[in-house]
């Protein structure tokens, strides 16, 4: 663990917890990332085939994490396609998955997400929900805020709904109009709906992009979760402190 001493359950200074999803709670960042993958790579291939220009593929490392892990899909589509220089039309939500636009390319990924779901591929990290079992045990609000459209599907597949007092994800922040992270319109959203003050709340997150935007809460206690040993990228976003399971909070 890093930057300032962290807290261990219960903690006085905290009414709520805001956790991201993917990569915290559910073992589902893979599914992503391997989605992320399967789609640009296809689409990639594809262009390379229709320009002549080499095939250079999705980095599920230094792409995934720079580009599109924890944004909007949306966004995360468009910053990465800026990234090779690709401009595309933006189109609607409502474009088929072969469509060539931004929305187009998102749907693609996003059925593949789907399928996954759909096949029992959503598995949860027991000692995150013994985690917030415990939280709630000692009378600490808990929200999940996640930039998934499928956050839902995702929490019924893995038996967790009930783990959270609110959920703020991809549908319900298009719903209100709420910019995705980095911006922390979702989670001061989640607060305010638990009736808890941000200096208050601990903002739970694995990804750089939540990181920021718990750092610009700004909220009580930003945590990163470093599965995949990205400490130091955390702390360097702004979490106060970094563990590699939340089972470590327990103290």
């Amino acid at each position: 663990m890093g930057a300032r001493e962290g807290p261990t359950v219960p903690d006085g200074r905290y009414d709520a917890w805001l956790f991201d999803l993917d990569g915290v709670i559910t073992a589902t960042a893979s599914i992503h990332a391997r989605a992320w993958k399967e789609m640009f790579d296809d689409y990639l291939h594809q262009r390379a085939q229709r320009s002549g220009a080499p095939f250079v593929e999705f980095d599920t490392d230094l792409d995934y994490r720079v580009h599109v892990d924890g944004k909007p899909r949306i966004d995360g589509v468009r910053d990465f396609l800026a990234s090779r220089g690709i401009e595309l039309p933006e189109g609607s939500a409502e474009d088929p998955p072969e469509r060539e636009t931004v929305n187009g390319l998102g749907n693609r990924k996003n059925t593949l997400v789907r399928e996954a779901i759909e096949r029992g591929e959503v598995q949860v990290f027991p000692s995150s929900v013994d985690f917030v079992r415990r939280l709630r045990e000692r009378g600490m609000k808990t929200a999940v805020v996640s930039s998934s459209k499928n956050c839902q599907a995702i929490l019924r597949a893995g038996g967790i709904e009930n783990l959270f007092d609110t959920r703020i994800d991809g549908a319900v922040a298009a719903e209100l109009g709420l910019p995705g992270k980095p911006a922390p319109d979702t989670f001061l959203a989640a607060a305010e709906r638990l009736g808890v003050p941000r200096e208050r709340s601990v903002v739970v997150e694995d990804a750089a992009a939540g990181v920021q935007a718990g750092r610009a809460g700004p909220f009580g206690l930003v945590v990163g979760v470093a599965r995949t040993g990205n400490d130091a990228e955390l702390l360097d976003e702004g979490a106060d402190l970094v563990v590699h399971d939340l089972g470590d909070l327990l103290g």
